[in-house]
Order: structure tokens, then C-alpha cells, then sequence
């Protein structure tokens, strides 16, 4: 048997790749978490980590025991919550950037709802620098957002690539200002595009403002411009945009778990355990 507390740690590394980070979402000391991640390589008889002074990295027996932990780790939550749940109460007041909640998450909180039938739940789909400035003001409970990777703040749910999407009808003209379907400022994506575009001295302007994500989508299929987007968020009827345009690299984000330290912690928690044992994703 191998320990849960040990598979925590385990995972948190394999997800950030950082003793520290790790270290921060668990609320450990960094010696504390290499020393759990001794005892499990100590217990799996395998090295399941390397690292140096600069980097972290799985081997190939961490890679197995990481989909191994997440199952362990995911049947466990699964039977605390089904012989807990029906007996905490309370409100929760959640919110998701809108995006994230196109996906596996709608289906987590259903599964949510049935295990915990006495949590008066409260869903918010906006912007994340929206959700972010109702959690500061005590408006939220906990949120689902992007964010630029490394951030300390939160609890890493998984990193996806942010990339230019378009219709596959969609064509460019290098010599012309690229179109962009954008969110209404503040909005982490449209900081992306004209960040980057700049950067590289790319002219750029705005085709549709718009205020939410199915706002988005449908003007990438209308072609009327290209939107930037979550890799793994893309719908199959639109694509990431050819490298043949020579548009910039947009980096990666970060989507994470941040909650409200006063909020009462057993529905946070219930519902941060839900999310990170189905990572969402399509």
C-alpha cells in the first residue's frame, strides 16, 4: 500500500515540476516534501524523480506512478466524499472562468451536487481578473481561473498551452494588421494576444469585442478574426491557427484553484478535491 499523504506530494511535484510550489499548495515545508517523495520511491523500490539546481523531471517509472497516485488518490476522495457528503452543509459560492466551463466541469459539479445535497451551491461564469476581484472583496468562495504560470497564488489544477485559434477556412494576410476577436479588457487572453504581437511588432486590431466565450466561438466561426485560446479547450469544428501565418508563441497558463482563507473550509475543500481528481480537460 502506498500512503496517500506521500502520493499528495507526489503529485504536486509531477504537476509543477518545483519542490517549492509543491511545497506552497500543500502547506509543507520543502524538506518535507522531498522526504515524502523519498519514502515512495523508497516504498516503489524505483527513482521517480531527478532533478539538479535548475530543474525537476519524472522518470519513466514517475510517469507511471503518477496516473497510479491520481486513481488512488481519486478513489479515496471518492469514498470520503460518499461517506461524509451527505452530512456537511453549508453554501458555496464558486466561480469559473467561462471557458474552463465548457468542458469536464459542468459534469463535476452535478457529481458534486448528488454527493453533497445539503451544500447550497452558487455558480459564477465570468472573466478571471472578474473572479479574482470578487474573491479579494469576499464575493466568492473559491474559483477555477487562468493565470499566468508560476504564479505562488492558488492550487495548480493543471498547465495547458495557449495557442491562436481560427475557423480552418481562416486566411491571413502577413502584410495586414491581425484581426482579433477579444473579451472586453480586463481579460488574460486578450493581454496574451496584444503581448505578444507586440513584441514582435506585428500590427494587430480589434474585429469583435465581445463579453463571453460562446461570444468568442461564434465569431471564430463566422471568420471573423482569430481569438486566442487553451489548447486543450479547442472545439473540434475550429483549429489552432497554422505556424505558416508567423505568429507569435503565446506561452503557456496556468488553470488554478484559489479560495477565500475566511469562507468555511469543508465545501471548498470538498469541491477542490472534486476538481482535482478529474483534472478538466476534453
Amino acid at each position: 500500500m502506498f500512503d496517500p499523504v506521500l502520493l499528495r506530494s507526489f503529485v504536486a511535484v509531477a504537476e509543477t515540476l518545483s519542490f517549492t510550489q509543491s511545497a506552497h499548495q500543500l502547506s509543507l515545508s520543502q524538506p518535507t516534501v522531498s522526504q515524502h517523495i523519498r519514502k515512495l520511491e523508497l516504498a516503489a523500490g524505483r527513482n521517480l524523480v531527478t532533478r539538479d539546481t535548475r530543474s525537476v523531471a519524472l522518470t519513466d517509472n514517475g510517469e507511471a506512478m503518477l496516473g497510479f497516485a491520481r486513481t488512488i488518490l481519486a478513489a479515496q476522495d471518492q469514498a470520503q466524499s460518499y461517506f461524509t457528503g451527505s452530512a456537511m452543509r453549508g453554501r458555496l459560492r464558486f466561480g469559473s472562468a467561462d471557458d474552463l466551463a465548457l468542458t469536464q466541469l459542468p459534469g463535476i459539479l452535478r457529481d458534486f451536487r448528488q454527493l453533497y445535497p445539503q451544500i447550497n451551491l452558487e455558480l459564477t461564469v465570468s472573466q478571471s481578473p472578474t473572479l479574482l476581484r470578487r474573491l479579494a472583496a469576499g464575493a466568492l468562495d473559491l474559483v477555477f481561473i487562468k493565470q499566468d504560470p508560476g504564479s505562488t497564488e492558488g492550487r495548480l489544477v493543471r498547465r495547458d498551452r495557449m495557442v491562436w485559434l481560427g475557423h480552418r477556412s481562416m486566411t491571413l494576410d502577413r502584410d495586414a494588421p491581425v484581426p482579433l476577436i477579444a473579451y472586453q479588457a480586463p481579460s488574460l487572453s486578450r493581454m496574451y494576444a496584444i503581448r505578444s504581437l507586440e513584441s514582435v511588432g506585428r500590427m494587430w486590431r480589434i474585429t469583435c469585442n465581445v463579453k463571453e466565450v460562446n461570444g468568442v466561438l461564434a465569431a471564430v466561426r463566422a471568420g471573423i478574426g482569430i481569438a486566442v485560446f487553451p489548447q486543450s479547450l479547442i472545439p473540434p469544428d475550429l483549429a489552432q491557427v497554422s505556424a505558416n501565418y508567423e505568429l507569435p508563441e503565446l506561452g503557456d497558463v496556468d488553470f488554478s484553484l484559489l479560495d477565500n482563507p475566511s469562507a468555511p473550509r469543508g465545501p471548498i475543500d470538498a469541491l477542490t478535491a472534486a476538481i482535482m481528481s478529474r483534472p478538466v480537460h476534453q
